[in-house]
């Protein structure tokens, strides 16, 4: 019987959080026990390294803790960080050095480190073990928009067709695409038309799917389980795919998957990221396209159609329609155009 890919998931990432928390002072325990009720694994687990991080940094690079084992930390040294060493911390960061290899983090990746020390001290705050929220005194770095990359309509049709019929491809690449043609043309299909996340994807299974309504269960961030739809196309692709998926005997434990890797496996995200990375390579060479980058083409698509930035939102599954607006740029820009459209002057 195969476990659920988004249980297996959360337990890997549990295990994995256990392991980081065995390098971390005793009171973390407690900080992740108490944020268990309303984060997932992912995060948590995120949080774990960005503090496992910062840990290594006070021990590293500051005078004040300089050499002091990270297991003998206690709450009175939680109290005697200060907001200049998270500062520091972030600058470091941006650049350094562990075991010779060179680690780099950008704007985004601060910010995101920071939420995790914020959320540290948050936590003890509330909880009266430190006198001052220190983390929260620190400006958020900010975050210079990047530039949005998405295809265009006329490049959506090319990658489908390259996908469909493998015609610009090596020889190498054609000697691959007749294993995998139906499974590539179904994926990207579902990528363009629906709009999911590639983590979304890789978890569905056979029986997720409803032909007679073009509908599908996906498990959203957090867990929520909706229904989407699609349109004939996307079913016509999928339906393809299933005939010859059916036929393959898959290895224990991926018998429900969707879709399999050419080791008979459910896919990795790192294989559908290459996936995508290599069609797209064909067709643009100048655009770096990502499955996010195709739900973005989705996205920017349904608006134009619509006219509708919450039924954008809804289909993405934003819970703000701001951050519908912050990544999808063409949206923004559509509006301004169209209101500029509106003032007469006669």
């Amino acid at each position: 019987m195969e476990e659920n890919y988004f249980t297996k998931r959360d337990e890997d990432n549990i295990l994995k959080i256990r392991e980081i928390r065995k390098g971390l002072p005793a009171f973390c325990g407690e900080f992740f026990r108490g944020i268990e009720q309303y984060t997932t694994p992912l995060t948590r687990l995120g949080y774990a390294r960005d503090i496992k991080l910062f840990f290594d940094f006070l021990v590293n690079e500051t005078e004040e803790f300089y050499q002091k084992p990270i297991l003998q930390f206690d709450a009175e040294d939680l109290n005697k960080v200060t907001s200049t060493h998270v500062e520091m911390f972030l600058e470091y960061i941006s650049l350094y050095k562990v075991n010779g290899k060179t680690y780099k983090n950008g704007e985004k990746a601060r910010c995101r480190k920071l939420s995790s020390i914020r959320a540290l001290f948050k936590y003890f705050y509330k909880k009266d073990v430190v006198k001052s929220n220190i983390a929260s005194k620190i400006d958020t770095p900010k975050v210079h928009e990047d530039q949005i990359i998405r295809l265009e309509m006329d490049e959506v049709g090319k990658v489908l067709d390259l996908a469909e019929n493998g015609q610009d491809m090596t020889k190498m690449q054609q000697g691959f695409h007749k294993h995998t043609q139906a499974r590539d043309y179904a994926m990207l299909s579902l990528f363009l038309g629906t709009g999911i996340r590639i983590s979304e994807c890789v978890g569905l299974n056979l029986d997720d799917f409803d032909f007679k309504q073009n509908a599908f269960k996906v498990t959203r961030k957090g867990g929520n389980r909706v229904i989407l739809y699609f349109n004939e196309e996307v079913s016509d692709a999928l339906q393809n795919y299933i005939l010859e998926r059916k036929k393959i005997k898959t290895e224990p434990g991926s018998e429900n998957a969707l879709f399999l890797s050419l080791q008979n496996k459910r896919i990795s995200v790192r294989a559908v990221e290459k996936l995508v990375k290599k069609y797209s390579r064909i067709v643009n060479p100048l655009k770096k396209i990502t499955p996010h980058k195709l739900r973005s083409t989705f996205g920017t698509n349904l608006y134009r159609e619509t006219n509708d930035i919450y039924v954008v939102a809804d289909c993405l599954g934003h819970k703000d329609v701001n951050t519908t607006r912050k990544h999808y740029a063409a949206i923004s820009d559509d509006i301004r155009r169209n209101a500029a459209q509106k003032v007469k002057f006669r």
